[in-house]
Protein backbone atom coordinates (compact mmCIF):
# COMPACT_ATOMS: atom_id res chain seq x y z
CA UNK A 1 0.00 0.00 0.00
CA UNK A 2 1.53 3.55 -0.98
CA UNK A 3 2.54 5.82 2.11
CA UNK A 4 -0.01 8.53 1.16
CA UNK A 5 -2.99 6.21 0.61
CA UNK A 6 -2.09 4.56 4.29
CA UNK A 7 -2.25 7.89 5.62
CA UNK A 8 -5.42 9.38 4.14
CA UNK A 9 -7.26 6.01 5.68
CA UNK A 10 -5.31 6.45 9.01
CA UNK A 11 -6.74 9.55 9.00
CA UNK A 12 -10.34 8.99 7.94
CA UNK A 13 -10.13 5.52 10.64
CA UNK A 14 -9.16 8.85 13.54
CA UNK A 15 -12.18 11.07 12.15
CA UNK A 16 -14.92 8.42 12.45
CA UNK A 17 -13.37 6.65 15.72
CA UNK A 18 -13.19 10.32 17.55
CA UNK A 19 -16.14 11.73 16.90
CA UNK A 20 -19.32 11.47 18.97
CA UNK A 21 -21.66 12.71 16.66
CA UNK A 22 -22.03 11.11 12.16
CA UNK A 23 -19.71 13.16 10.04
CA UNK A 24 -21.38 14.14 6.72
CA UNK A 25 -18.85 13.29 3.48
CA UNK A 26 -18.12 17.48 3.28
CA UNK A 27 -17.17 17.58 7.40
CA UNK A 28 -14.56 14.80 6.59
CA UNK A 29 -13.18 16.73 3.63
CA UNK A 30 -12.51 19.71 5.41
CA UNK A 31 -11.04 17.90 8.28
CA UNK A 32 -8.61 15.41 6.03
CA UNK A 33 -6.07 17.23 3.96
CA UNK A 34 -5.49 14.44 1.10
CA UNK A 35 -9.34 15.17 0.71
CA UNK A 36 -9.16 19.08 0.07
CA UNK A 37 -6.71 17.80 -2.26
CA UNK A 38 -8.64 15.72 -4.69
CA UNK A 39 -10.18 18.61 -6.96
CA UNK A 40 -13.39 18.03 -8.20
CA UNK A 41 -16.33 16.67 -6.21
CA UNK A 42 -16.45 13.31 -8.34
CA UNK A 43 -12.89 12.33 -7.93
CA UNK A 44 -13.64 13.42 -3.86
CA UNK A 45 -16.44 11.09 -3.90
CA UNK A 46 -14.68 8.00 -5.58
CA UNK A 47 -11.85 8.39 -3.30
CA UNK A 48 -14.08 8.57 -0.37
CA UNK A 49 -15.84 5.92 -1.22
CA UNK A 50 -12.91 3.63 -1.84
CA UNK A 51 -11.33 4.33 1.55
CA UNK A 52 -14.81 3.43 3.50
CA UNK A 53 -14.48 0.20 1.73
CA UNK A 54 -11.01 -0.66 2.66
CA UNK A 55 -11.53 0.26 6.44
CA UNK A 56 -14.49 -1.88 6.18
CA UNK A 57 -12.56 -4.79 4.52
CA UNK A 58 -9.83 -4.36 7.20
CA UNK A 59 -12.02 -4.96 10.00
CA UNK A 60 -13.61 -0.90 10.70
CA UNK A 61 -17.51 -1.75 11.69
CA UNK A 62 -18.32 2.27 10.15
CA UNK A 63 -22.18 2.91 10.70
CA UNK A 64 -23.97 5.38 8.12
CA UNK A 65 -26.70 7.33 9.93
CA UNK A 66 -28.60 10.68 9.28
CA UNK A 67 -27.35 13.62 11.44
CA UNK A 68 -29.17 16.58 12.82
CA UNK A 69 -29.62 18.18 9.79
CA UNK A 70 -30.90 15.82 7.65
CA UNK A 71 -27.66 14.95 5.69
CA UNK A 72 -25.54 11.36 6.01
CA UNK A 73 -23.23 10.69 8.52
CA UNK A 74 -20.62 8.24 9.12
CA UNK A 75 -19.26 7.56 12.43
CA UNK A 76 -17.17 4.11 13.94
CA UNK A 77 -18.01 3.53 17.63
CA UNK A 78 -15.61 2.85 19.84
CA UNK A 79 -18.06 -0.06 21.27
CA UNK A 80 -18.06 -1.97 17.74
CA UNK A 81 -14.62 -1.54 17.06
CA UNK A 82 -13.02 -2.89 20.72
CA UNK A 83 -12.25 -6.91 20.68
CA UNK A 84 -13.00 -8.35 23.69
CA UNK A 85 -10.80 -9.32 26.69
CA UNK A 86 -8.23 -11.61 26.39
CA UNK A 87 -8.05 -14.56 28.97
CA UNK A 88 -5.09 -17.10 29.37
CA UNK A 89 -4.37 -19.21 32.01
CA UNK A 90 -0.58 -19.10 32.81
CA UNK A 91 0.18 -22.17 30.36
CA UNK A 92 -1.62 -21.22 27.49
CA UNK A 93 0.56 -17.57 28.24
CA UNK A 94 3.33 -19.18 28.25
CA UNK A 95 3.00 -21.04 25.43
CA UNK A 96 1.98 -18.39 22.94
CA UNK A 97 5.06 -16.36 24.39
CA UNK A 98 7.12 -18.93 23.72
CA UNK A 99 6.06 -19.22 20.34
CA UNK A 100 6.65 -14.96 19.72
CA UNK A 101 10.18 -15.90 21.04
CA UNK A 102 11.10 -18.50 18.10
CA UNK A 103 10.93 -16.06 15.22
CA UNK A 104 14.16 -13.55 15.14
CA UNK A 105 13.96 -12.67 11.95
CA UNK A 106 13.73 -9.13 11.52
CA UNK A 107 11.02 -8.91 9.58
CA UNK A 108 9.13 -10.83 12.37
CA UNK A 109 10.76 -9.53 14.93
CA UNK A 110 9.13 -6.25 15.89
CA UNK A 111 5.53 -8.25 15.56
CA UNK A 112 6.51 -11.16 17.61
CA UNK A 113 7.92 -8.01 20.25
CA UNK A 114 4.16 -6.67 20.06
CA UNK A 115 2.62 -9.69 20.65
CA UNK A 116 5.15 -10.40 23.76
CA UNK A 117 3.78 -7.60 25.36
CA UNK A 118 0.13 -7.74 24.72
CA UNK A 119 0.87 -11.36 26.21
CA UNK A 120 2.16 -10.00 28.52
CA UNK A 121 -0.64 -7.17 29.61
CA UNK A 122 -2.93 -10.75 28.76
CA UNK A 123 -2.00 -12.55 31.46
CA UNK A 124 1.63 -13.85 31.25
CA UNK A 125 3.62 -12.33 34.37
CA UNK A 126 6.54 -10.21 34.27
CA UNK A 127 8.84 -12.81 36.07
CA UNK A 128 7.59 -15.93 33.72
CA UNK A 129 10.54 -17.02 31.05
CA UNK A 130 8.62 -18.37 28.25
CA UNK A 131 11.53 -21.06 27.65
CA UNK A 132 11.84 -21.61 31.85
CA UNK A 133 8.01 -22.85 31.55
CA UNK A 134 8.77 -25.19 28.86
CA UNK A 135 12.49 -26.77 30.40
CA UNK A 136 15.35 -25.22 29.12
CA UNK A 137 14.82 -25.52 25.50
CA UNK A 138 15.47 -22.44 23.67
CA UNK A 139 13.73 -22.74 20.67
CA UNK A 140 14.85 -20.68 17.08
CA UNK A 141 13.72 -21.08 13.21
CA UNK A 142 16.67 -19.66 11.30
CA UNK A 143 15.50 -18.20 7.80
CA UNK A 144 18.47 -17.12 5.67
CA UNK A 145 16.79 -17.41 2.35
CA UNK A 146 15.47 -14.19 0.81
CA UNK A 147 12.93 -15.83 -0.95
CA UNK A 148 11.42 -16.97 2.35
CA UNK A 149 9.23 -13.67 3.33
CA UNK A 150 8.15 -13.06 -0.39
CA UNK A 151 6.97 -16.65 -0.59
CA UNK A 152 5.09 -16.61 2.59
CA UNK A 153 3.36 -13.56 1.59
CA UNK A 154 2.15 -15.52 -1.21
CA UNK A 155 1.23 -18.24 0.57
CA UNK A 156 -1.48 -16.02 2.68
CA UNK A 157 -2.27 -13.64 0.11
CA UNK A 158 -2.98 -17.26 -2.57
CA UNK A 159 -0.59 -15.22 -5.43
CA UNK A 160 1.37 -16.98 -7.94
CA UNK A 161 4.92 -16.56 -7.87
CA UNK A 162 7.64 -16.41 -10.66
CA UNK A 163 11.03 -17.80 -9.45
CA UNK A 164 14.38 -19.43 -10.95
CA UNK A 165 15.28 -23.13 -9.55
CA UNK A 166 18.15 -24.94 -9.33
CA UNK A 167 17.67 -28.76 -9.46
CA UNK A 168 20.31 -30.57 -7.92
CA UNK A 169 21.03 -32.32 -10.71
CA UNK A 170 21.17 -29.49 -13.03
CA UNK A 171 23.72 -26.67 -13.65
CA UNK A 172 22.03 -23.72 -13.98
CA UNK A 173 18.33 -22.89 -12.67
CA UNK A 174 15.19 -23.05 -14.42
CA UNK A 175 12.03 -20.39 -14.45
CA UNK A 176 9.23 -22.05 -11.95
CA UNK A 177 5.38 -20.49 -12.16
CA UNK A 178 4.35 -21.71 -8.68
CA UNK A 179 0.77 -22.09 -7.07
CA UNK A 180 2.33 -21.75 -3.46
CA UNK A 181 0.78 -23.74 -0.83
CA UNK A 182 2.99 -24.21 2.28
CA UNK A 183 5.63 -23.35 3.64
CA UNK A 184 7.63 -26.30 5.74
CA UNK A 185 10.98 -26.61 7.91
CA UNK A 186 12.52 -29.80 7.54
CA UNK A 187 15.70 -30.99 9.26
CA UNK A 188 16.86 -27.17 9.27
CA UNK A 189 16.03 -26.17 5.75
CA UNK A 190 12.97 -24.45 4.52
CA UNK A 191 10.98 -26.04 1.60
CA UNK A 192 7.69 -24.74 -0.52
CA UNK A 193 5.15 -27.05 -1.63
CA UNK A 194 2.54 -25.42 -4.31
CA UNK A 195 1.38 -26.46 -7.94
CA UNK A 196 3.31 -26.22 -10.61
CA UNK A 197 1.75 -24.68 -13.83
CA UNK A 198 4.22 -25.79 -16.32
CA UNK A 199 4.54 -29.46 -15.45
CA UNK A 200 0.62 -29.25 -14.26
CA UNK A 201 1.62 -31.26 -10.74
CA UNK A 202 2.39 -30.49 -7.04
CA UNK A 203 6.69 -29.74 -6.66
CA UNK A 204 8.23 -29.19 -3.74
CA UNK A 205 10.76 -26.73 -4.10
CA UNK A 206 14.00 -26.27 -1.45
CA UNK A 207 14.18 -22.59 -0.92
CA UNK A 208 18.70 -22.84 -0.76
CA UNK A 209 17.70 -23.60 -4.39
CA UNK A 210 15.94 -20.58 -5.56
CA UNK A 211 18.10 -17.90 -7.31
CA UNK A 212 17.09 -14.75 -7.94
CA UNK A 213 14.05 -12.37 -6.83
CA UNK A 214 10.71 -13.94 -6.16
CA UNK A 215 7.88 -12.21 -8.74
CA UNK A 216 4.20 -12.24 -7.54
CA UNK A 217 1.75 -12.57 -10.39
CA UNK A 218 -1.57 -10.49 -9.92
CA UNK A 219 -3.58 -13.81 -11.38
CA UNK A 220 -5.51 -16.19 -8.99
CA UNK A 221 -5.06 -19.82 -8.19
CA UNK A 222 -5.85 -22.45 -11.15
CA UNK A 223 -6.03 -25.82 -9.22
CA UNK A 224 -7.75 -26.30 -6.03
CA UNK A 225 -5.63 -26.84 -2.39
CA UNK A 226 -5.67 -29.52 -0.46
CA UNK A 227 -6.57 -29.41 3.08
CA UNK A 228 -3.40 -31.45 3.92
CA UNK A 229 0.05 -30.55 2.30
CA UNK A 230 2.48 -32.74 2.76
CA UNK A 231 5.44 -30.67 2.77
CA UNK A 232 7.45 -32.78 4.84
CA UNK A 233 6.49 -36.60 4.05
CA UNK A 234 7.48 -35.95 0.56
CA UNK A 235 10.87 -34.64 1.64
CA UNK A 236 11.38 -37.60 3.79
CA UNK A 237 10.72 -40.28 1.20
CA UNK A 238 13.32 -38.36 -0.83
CA UNK A 239 15.95 -38.88 1.94
CA UNK A 240 15.42 -42.07 1.94
CA UNK A 241 13.50 -41.73 5.40
CA UNK A 242 10.55 -44.13 4.29
CA UNK A 243 13.27 -46.35 2.24
CA UNK A 244 13.47 -50.72 2.89
CA UNK A 245 16.50 -50.71 0.82
CA UNK A 246 20.09 -50.15 2.56
CA UNK A 247 22.63 -48.43 0.28
CA UNK A 248 26.63 -48.80 0.37
CA UNK A 249 28.77 -45.47 0.43
CA UNK A 250 32.28 -44.79 1.27
CA UNK A 251 32.44 -41.19 3.28
CA UNK A 252 35.64 -39.37 4.05
CA UNK A 253 36.32 -39.41 7.41
CA UNK A 254 35.17 -36.34 9.87
CA UNK A 255 32.98 -35.58 6.76
CA UNK A 256 28.98 -35.71 5.78
CA UNK A 257 27.31 -35.53 9.73
CA UNK A 258 23.61 -35.77 8.29
CA UNK A 259 24.49 -38.58 6.43
CA UNK A 260 26.63 -40.35 9.67
CA UNK A 261 23.29 -39.60 11.55
CA UNK A 262 21.02 -41.94 9.02
CA UNK A 263 23.87 -44.83 8.96
CA UNK A 264 22.52 -48.14 10.38
CA UNK A 265 26.24 -49.25 10.07
CA UNK A 266 29.67 -47.59 10.10
CA UNK A 267 32.73 -49.17 9.59
CA UNK A 268 36.35 -47.46 9.41
CA UNK A 269 38.51 -48.40 6.06
CA UNK A 270 41.21 -46.59 7.00
CA UNK A 271 43.39 -44.02 4.38
CA UNK A 272 40.68 -41.49 5.72
CA UNK A 273 37.28 -43.55 4.57
CA UNK A 274 34.38 -44.86 6.33
CA UNK A 275 31.80 -47.19 5.01
CA UNK A 276 28.51 -46.51 5.62
CA UNK A 277 24.89 -48.59 5.43
CA UNK A 278 22.30 -45.74 4.71
CA UNK A 279 18.57 -46.37 4.01
CA UNK A 280 17.77 -46.15 0.34
CA UNK A 281 14.94 -44.25 -1.21
CA UNK A 282 13.78 -42.42 -3.94
CA UNK A 283 15.67 -39.12 -4.07
CA UNK A 284 19.16 -40.51 -2.19
CA UNK A 285 20.94 -39.57 -5.26
CA UNK A 286 20.25 -36.10 -5.66
CA UNK A 287 21.49 -35.89 -1.86
CA UNK A 288 24.55 -37.77 -2.30
CA UNK A 289 25.06 -35.45 -4.96
CA UNK A 290 25.43 -32.77 -2.98
CA UNK A 291 28.32 -33.79 -0.59
CA UNK A 292 30.80 -33.82 -3.93
CA UNK A 293 34.12 -35.38 -3.80
CA UNK A 294 33.61 -36.56 -0.01
CA UNK A 295 31.07 -39.53 -1.19
CA UNK A 296 31.60 -42.71 -3.10
CA UNK A 297 28.82 -44.72 -4.16
CA UNK A 298 29.73 -48.43 -3.77
CA UNK A 299 26.30 -50.33 -4.21
CA UNK A 300 23.51 -50.77 -5.71
CA UNK A 301 24.93 -50.13 -9.32
CA UNK A 302 21.81 -47.69 -10.29
CA UNK A 303 22.01 -45.32 -7.63
CA UNK A 304 26.07 -45.41 -8.12
CA UNK A 305 24.99 -44.29 -11.55
CA UNK A 306 22.25 -42.12 -10.89
CA UNK A 307 24.54 -40.61 -8.66
CA UNK A 308 27.77 -39.99 -11.75
CA UNK A 309 24.52 -38.75 -14.00
CA UNK A 310 23.83 -35.72 -11.43
CA UNK A 311 27.69 -34.99 -11.10
CA UNK A 312 28.20 -35.03 -14.84
CA UNK A 313 25.26 -32.72 -15.38
CA UNK A 314 26.77 -30.19 -13.18
CA UNK A 315 29.91 -30.49 -14.23
CA UNK A 316 29.54 -29.61 -17.63
CA UNK A 317 27.57 -26.36 -16.95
Amino acid sequence: MAIAKAERLMNLALCLLGTRRPLSKRELRESIEAYLEAGSDDSFNRMFERDKDDLRELGLVIETVENLDGEVGYLARRDSNRLPPITLDAEEAAALGLAAKIWQQARLAGAASGALQKLRAAGLPEDVDPYEAHGALEPRIPVHEAAFEPLMLACRDRRPVLFEYRKASAARPEPRNVEPWALECWRGHWYLAGFDRDRGAERVFRLSRITGRVRSRGTGFTAPVPDVVTVRETVASWAGETADRSAVIRLRSGAGYPLRAKATEVRELGDGWDELEIPYGHGLDAWLAEFGPVVVVVEPAELRADVVDRLRAVAKG
